[in-house]
């Protein structure tokens, strides 16, 4: 679905792209109307007809294909409590019940990460909204009536004002806008604070064997010693892994696998062709091979004994029999079951062998460990502390992390090549955005080449080419390079995290978030306006070279008419393709048919939901945000179409997450974080930008002041960060004895002397007989199985917003954080084989073919299965010789229960 929506957002580009040809048409000629309106409409009016369909094909589609548009209603690989509910099949009547489910249930049931996105973009639209109110109801009349001569959508911008002294206006409206969008960055802040550290501390995830883990990195080899670390942490350490080197394992066990798979496919194919020569047989009356199925010592249809391959050999002759080479083209040709039993009689016991000295530290050790403690805080405590007397040793430390979100090949990185890895990785992105810059103003050029004929003799062939041709040169052309540009980043970019040598795959998600945001800022920001803006008045530069500072002062702000339909076509083109997801349909149904030729490749399509890419989801709404607040006191027509936009996406991006995306990569809501710290750039932009323009109309005093809070503004920030950086990072102590003390009170259970804060806030002692020092008897209140009463009187909504520290804090987040969700526990093997390389823990995998009516398949599972384990229960060939499997029930042989590690 990513691969989608990333699409669907170049090919948008395409079309914005058009209406910045033509409303840049005047830019530098105040002598000519804008066209600005017109261009508009023209990009908005087929983009509607298209989401419209999009839409009306989502509308259609739901109620039958469940699959696509609900899977998360009912699928059996998700447990009952991940589930969403069902909505009523109508064709409009399921919005009432779609907007009752709170964004919340998302937490409950997914992920941290997929409620905060959707915080994200309510929290985006709320400021654009907001914009609006604080700066319409004054720019609107001040750019209007500013006497430069713009007309339509340019009449309200900035380049319609003369007057020096009406600039003050919009120094003032912009200090009140941009201190509103650090409130709010500061907020939700502190809102991510208190959901996280509530999240965190739940029994949820506390009692989770990864929030006891902890990751050290570069260890040195002194320390690669179970003695040592076991003096280091004493007997609050519970189990340790150190970590080895499984490359040689790795290699036998992907062999083993391939082998087995092979097996399968060929114990498939070797039952179909019998079934469809028995299916072929009766329909011509019956076979003489079936009378002679007693005589045989076979029961047809039942469990059968004889020598393997002997009820297949009634219905098909032997040289049909699966065969390939062991060599490509030049390998020996022989009979794929056999020589694949004969394979892994040998493998299987050599490959348990050696995950048996793997297991009992006879493998060679490499730079990192992996120690469990007994409790969430004294794994916190060895997180927080400094581990090793060297710089760079042990370190860095990871904690949360499960088996599946590590990278495993980057464990044996030392120090000093992280270092260099680091260095290589950043130094490498910042090339690529130079680099990058070059195609992409090549793009913003060719988007108004007709401008520049004039002066480049070579291209005056241009202006022959027929108006329909010339729309695809400066509109599709430029799109398509863009989208091939675009569609490279992320692959390029992970691949990048990756090498730099970070061990989790949710920290190569953080690292990509930044190296796109910053991609997203050069190249669809200020690239994409600068040279846009420059090629459409570079012939009167060229003619006045001493008029290029006015001229790009009068470009910039209507460079603004690119943006306003880039985020209504971002609005309605991803909401609608998210919506519709017609590729995702059509790969599902077309490829599902044509490639899936077993029951375990049937299962797997039928039960992976799409993910999301935190590192390249965020950056986008983000970027669109960051443009929002750099444009809202230069052109603030932008916030408008901003706010629709964006609250379009948020609404796509809800159904989605509530019935069809599930969460991969988890990184416990740091994304949010991050992205409400990027959306600071936002106003150092915007405050650049005026200062920019102030100073091409020589304005000093808007110039001064600006000045002045731009200073302000990094002196806050940096205050800001100082202050709240430690609290996303770490979890604070006071919390977790607050919350075992909450716990116990809840479960009715006391903790005799401790005092405690009951959830009114009010701190009581608690008692043998479970009274409280408050005076009121809190099982009274509660019967410790529901959630006890809210802790404060509701509140409206300007003191919520102000307190956030208040209103939304730990006690309050606590409530939304789901309760008897899962019971944690582990078995034996399991808690002894966490944090083992998967080559380690990996098992001989247990083969899965459909069934049929001949008893082929039993007879193949009584000798493979001397072997290797082989089944088939829940899937069987139909009269058509189908393979058909219990999609319904969801639970076949191959499934495995999610460990909530």
């Amino acid at each position: 679905m990513e691969s989608t929506l990333r699409g669907l957002y170049a090919v948008n580009n395409a079309l914005q792209r058009r209406v910045d040809q033509n409303s840049d048409q005047n830019v530098g000629s105040a002598t000519q109307k804008s066209s600005s309106l017109s261009a508009f409409l023209a990009t908005l009016i087929p983009v509607a007809i298209e989401a419209g369909i999009f839409t009306l094909i989502f509308l259609i589609l739901r109620k039958s294909q469940r699959r696509q548009y609900a899977p998360r209603t009912y699928l059996g690989s998700l447990r009952e409590q991940e589930r969403s509910p069902d909505l009523p099949p109508g064709f409009l009547n399921w919005l009432g019940s779609f907007f009752a489910i709170p964004d919340s249930f998302v937490l409950n049931h997914q992920s941290l990460d997929g409620y905060l996105l959707l915080r994200f973009l309510k929290i985006a639209t709320a400021i654009c909204f907001v914009g609006c109110f604080i700066t319409w109801p004054v720019l609107f009349p001040v750019n209007a009536t500013g006497g430069a001569g713009e007309t339509q959508f340019d009449i309200l911008s900035f380049s319609n004002v003369q007057n020096q002294y009406r600039y003050y206006a919009h120094t003032g409206i912009a200090v009140i806008f941009f201190s509103f969008v650090f409130m709010m960055i500061t907020r939700e802040s502190i809102y991510y604070i208190n959901i996280r550290q509530a999240y965190l501390l739940s029994p949820l995830y506390a009692h989770r064997i990864s929030s006891r883990t902890v990751l050290f990195s570069s260890v040195p080899n002194a320390f690669l010693n179970e003695g040592k670390i076991r003096r280091m942490f004493g007997d609050k350490l519970k189990n340790l892994w150190i970590a080895t080197d499984c490359k040689d394992l790795q290699e036998m066990v992907d062999e083993r696998d391939k082998v087995a798979f092979k097996l399968e496919g060929a114990e498939i194919k070797l039952t179909k062709l019998a079934n469809a020569a028995r299916i072929k047989a009766n329909k011509k009356g019956g076979s003489h091979r079936d009378e002679e199925a007693t005589v045989t010592g076979h029961t047809v249809g039942g469990e059968t004994d004889g020598e393997s391959g002997s009820v297949a050999a009634r219905y098909i002759n032997h040289k049909d029999r699966p065969t390939h080479r062991t060599k490509f083209l030049i390998g020996k040709k022989v009979d794929t079951i056999d020589w694949s039993r004969a394979e892994l009689e040998s493998m299987i016991p050599k490959v348990d062998a050696i995950q048996d000295k793997h297991r009992a530290g006879q493998g060679k050790y490499v730079n990192s460990v992996f120690v469990e403690f007994f409790t969430q805080a004294e794994a916190q405590s060895a997180y927080q502390m400094l581990a090793h007397h060297q710089p760079l040793q042990m370190s860095p430390r990871t904690i949360g992390m499960g088996p599946g979100d590590i990278i495993w090949k980057n464990l044996r990185i030392k120090w000093w090549e992280r270092v260099v890895r680091n260095l290589v990785a950043i130094s490498f992105v910042v090339w690529l955005v130079v680099f990058w810059s070059i195609p992409v103003a090549v793009v913003g050029i060719i988007s108004n080449i007709n401008y520049i004929t004039n002066k480049v003799p070579f291209l005056s062939f241009i202006n022959d080419i027929p108006s329909v041709v010339l729309g695809v040169v400066t509109g599709l052309l430029p799109s398509v390079m863009l989208a091939v540009l675009m569609a490279l980043l992320p692959i390029i970019l992970r691949f990048v995290a990756r090498f730099s040598g970070v061990p989790t795959l949710s920290r190569v998600e953080l690292r990509v978030q930044n190296f796109f945001f910053a991609f997203q800022v050069v190249q669809v920001f200020l690239v994409t306006t600068f040279t846009s803006a420059a090629s459409s008045a570079v012939t009167q530069i060229i003619n006045d070279p001493s008029s290029v500072t006015t001229l790009l002062a009068t470009s910039l702000p209507k460079a603004s008419n690119f943006y306003i339909s880039y985020f209504i076509v971002q609005g309605l083109g991803v909401a609608s393709g998210a919506l519709a997801q017609i590729v995702g349909l059509i790969l599902f149904r077309i490829l599902g048919k044509i490639l899936d030729k077993s029951p375990r490749k049937m299962y797997k399509r039928w039960s992976s939901l799409s993910g999301l890419g935190w590192g390249t989801v965020f950056p986008v709404y983000t970027g669109l945000t960051v443009i929002a607040i750099t444009y809202s006191a230069i052109a603030p027509l932008v916030l408008g179409f901003a706010t629709i936009g964006l609250y379009l996406i948020y609404f796509a991006f809800r159904y989605n997450l509530l019935f069809v995306y599930n969460a991969n990569i988890d990184t416990q809501g740091l994304v949010y974080a991050r992205a409400l710290q990027q959306l600071s750039v936002g106003v150092y932009l915007g405050e650049f930008c005026l200062i920019g323009l102030f100073a091409i109309r020589a304005a000093i005093g808007p110039i001064i002041i600006m000045v002045l809070f731009t200073i302000l503004t990094i002196l806050y920030h940096f205050a800001l960060n100082s202050a709240l950086d430690p609290l996303m990072k770490y979890l604070p102590r006071s919390l977790q004895a607050e919350e075992e003390a909450l716990l116990a009170l809840e479960d009715g259970r006391t903790m005799s002397g401790e005092t405690m804060a009951n959830e009114k806030g009010i701190h009581a002692v608690a008692t043998k007989n479970g009274q409280s020092s408050a005076g009121k008897d809190l099982d009274n209140d509660y019967d410790g199985k529901e959630l006890p009463p809210v802790p404060m009187k509701k509140p409206n909504f300007l003191s919520k917003w102000l307190r956030p520290d208040k209103y939304t804090d730990y006690h309050t987040m606590r409530r939304l954080v789901p309760r008897d969700f899962v019971d944690i526990q582990y078995s034996p093997e399991i808690e002894r084989d966490a944090y083992y390389n998967p080559a380690i823990a990996s098992q001989t995998p247990l083969l899965w073919i459909p069934r049929d009516s001949a008893g082929v398949s039993r007879q193949e599972i009584r000798h493979t299965s001397k072997i290797i384990p082989m089944t088939d229960e829940g899937a069987h060939f139909d009269e058509k010789n189908r393979i058909v499997w219990d999609a319904e029930g969801g639970r076949p042989p191959i499934y495995q229960e999610k460990i909530y590690y």
